[in-house]
């Protein structure tokens, strides 16, 4: 019922339409009643009573109500689908603002495919149950409940010998139900855990190559295909138990029909034509058993399916904004950490990290693998929030701030590099859509990035392949720093943005970061120290703390790990680490 009750919040918007629909499909209802009684009285009345009067206005009144309940129907058939349109298109427009709106920790911990069956799968069998199956189901009472009413208003003993069958019918549609619905639930489990198999390896696909992997790959797929199948025919060995028995039921209307209604007409209590009614109205009772079964597997599809959307509909992010600084610019404020201390799970990742970076300054982490550097920055722009301790940005800590306007004036060149299905240009100008191709091209030039771009055929209105496929590494890093040199932010994070370029290049790019110390603060994580070395202040990370802070030149001073790192030449901090183990 909850599914239901959650199904009902979005229907009762189009209230007023789902109650014309079902008005429309009570009177088909009614008017299937019709027929077999005037075919009944045409035996009777016509053909033993010899009034062929009657005949023909008969025929054109079968007719006519065939025409009105054929068209009738149609309507709100096609009203019923205009409705499940609507419905899903706010479920689905709701699903996916939910999505956004989700934090990091979330998405840590929830597989592609299980988010993608929820957005295809699921919402086709809350679309199906709602266009077809509530109509359906509404139909199918409201013409039994009809014609028992009309049984017993022709012959009250025959319709209740005919009846009698009908509670046998409802106590094994009943257990059906209870039967299948968890089948249904590990039914789209398996379907979820299917997508993500296919998700990882078209996005992988490249490594699967590399590696020659595909047989592996294959025989992984073919699994959880075959697991997938596997519970398809678990739901359908319940049918088995059941659906021969509702059809064989359903099938006894008939049998005794012929028999006690054939005793009755010849014991002169009931009529030729009586009997012709009730024939003709067999299907009445027979048509709502046998659909049934199909009807309860369409909802215990539904409520499977609903749970799963409410579910998602219902997941709260970690990360609640505050309502403070939506007056107030990063750009002039410093950033503090106070006392910093971060974990995931059951492991410490950043263990008291204390700092501070003045509006302007250039603030390097460096460090080996592992060693809390993104999460650190990860924490200022409030992907993750800390386990203790502050991060203050202009003074307020950044739990009250208004978080999209935090992330607003802030731009981050991540460590993983994704890149749209769009052309360079709207890459560069994602933060800012309605930037011009003047300011687009300043931003590409800031990150040498312009160079390349231009000596594409198409400039900068090639279109990149999905996260990027086809350009380099490097070519990726400079595009995604262009992004977000453009958005001109007050906070500047570059997470590893030149691990992929050449010397010359990241000598470049630092030069043009040097130009705009003056207006933003930068954060440069990197494991190169030709990457950090004019930063005003560089923390030499480790294990998730602090163990040396300085400039270039005080580092060095101190003969430290940062010292041994740069008699390496300019060596990499992972091989440094190593070779200290």
């Amino acid at each position: 019922m909850q599914s239901l009750r959650w199904a009902w919040s979005y229907i009762r918007n189009y209230k007023k339409r789902l109650f014309i629909g079902l008005l429309l499909a009570l009177s088909v209802s009614a008017l299937n009643m019709l027929n077999p009684y005037l075919a009944g009285k045409i035996v009777d009345d016509v053909m033993y009573g010899q009034n062929k009067s009657l005949l023909w206005p008969f025929i054109g009144l079968m007719i006519g109500v065939t025409v009105v309940r054929t068209s009738v129907r149609y309507g709100y058939q096609i009203m019923f689908e205009n409705l499940s349109q609507n419905v899903i298109f706010r479920i689905r427009k709701n699903l996916y603002q939910r999505l956004l709106q989700l934090d990091f920790s979330f998405y840590d911990r929830t597989k592609t495919g299980d988010i993608m069956a929820r957005m295809t799968g699921d919402m086709e069998a809350i679309r199906h149950f709602t266009a077809f199956s509530i109509y359906m189901i509404f139909e199918n009472i409201t013409v039994l409940i009809f014609a028992i009413i009309f049984m017993f208003t022709i012959h009250p003993p025959l319709a209740a010998a005919i009846l009698a069958v009908t509670p046998i019918i409802g106590y094994f549609a009943f257990r059906l139900s209870n039967d299948v619905k968890p089948t249904f639930t590990e039914i789209r489990n398996q379907f979820a855990n299917l997508n993500s198999v296919v998700q990882e390896n078209i996005s992988g696909n490249r490594v699967v190559k590399a590696f020659a992997k595909e047989d592996y790959e294959i025989e992984k797929f073919s699994m959880e295909n075959n697991a997938f199948k596997e519970k398809n025919l678990q739901s359908a060995r319940v049918w088995e138990r059941y659906l021969p028995v509702l059809d064989s039921l359903a099938g006894v209307f008939i049998v005794i029909m012929i028999l006690a209604g054939g005793i009755m007409v010849i014991g002169g209590t009931l009529t030729i034509g009586e009997l012709v009614m009730f024939n003709s109205l067999i299907w009445a009772l027979n048509n709502p058993m046998r659909m049934a079964g199909w009807l309860i597997n369409d909802t215990q599809r539904f409520i499977a399916s609903a749970e799963k959307v409410e579910e998602l509909l219902e997941t709260k992010s970690a990360i609640n904004s505050g309502d403070k600084g939506t007056s107030l610019t990063v750009e002039k404020g410093k950033v503090e950490f106070d006392h910093v201390y971060f974990s995931y799970g059951d492991g410490l990742v950043l263990d008291d990290i204390s700092f501070t970076a003045s509006p302007g300054q250039t603030i390097a982490v460096i460090g080996p693998t592992g060693s809390g550097k993104s999460t650190l920055v990860n924490l200022l722009s409030r992907f993750y929030d800390t386990t203790s301790g502050e991060v203050r940005v202009a003074g307020i800590n950044i739990k009250e701030w208004d978080t999209h306007k935090l992330r607003s004036e802030m731009a981050t060149v991540m460590q993983d590099i994704f890149l749209f299905s769009d052309t360079i240009e709207g890459n560069i100008a994602y933060g800012e859509p309605h930037a011009s191709m003047e300011k687009v091209q300043k931003a590409a030039r800031m990150a040498e990035a312009h160079e390349f771009i231009s000596s594409l055929p198409e400039g900068y209105d090639t279109i990149v392949g999905e996260r990027g496929v086809g350009l380099s590494g490097g070519q990726k890093q400079r595009i995604a720093l262009a992004r977000a040199l453009l958005k001109d932010p007050g906070i500047l994070i570059l997470d590893d943005t030149t691990s992929s370029v050449d010397m010359e290049t990241e000598e470049k790019i630092q030069q043009t970061l040097k130009t705009l110390q003056q207006t933003i603060t930068c954060f440069i994580i990197a494991h190169r120290i030709s990457s950090v070395k004019e930063a005003d202040q560089i923390l030499v990370m480790e294990n998730g703390k602090i163990i040396e802070r300085g400039n270039h030149e005080e580092l060095l001073e101190k003969r430290g790990y940062y010292y041994n790192v740069y008699q390496n030449q300019y060596g990499n901090f992972d091989i440094e680490l190593m070779a200290r183990k």
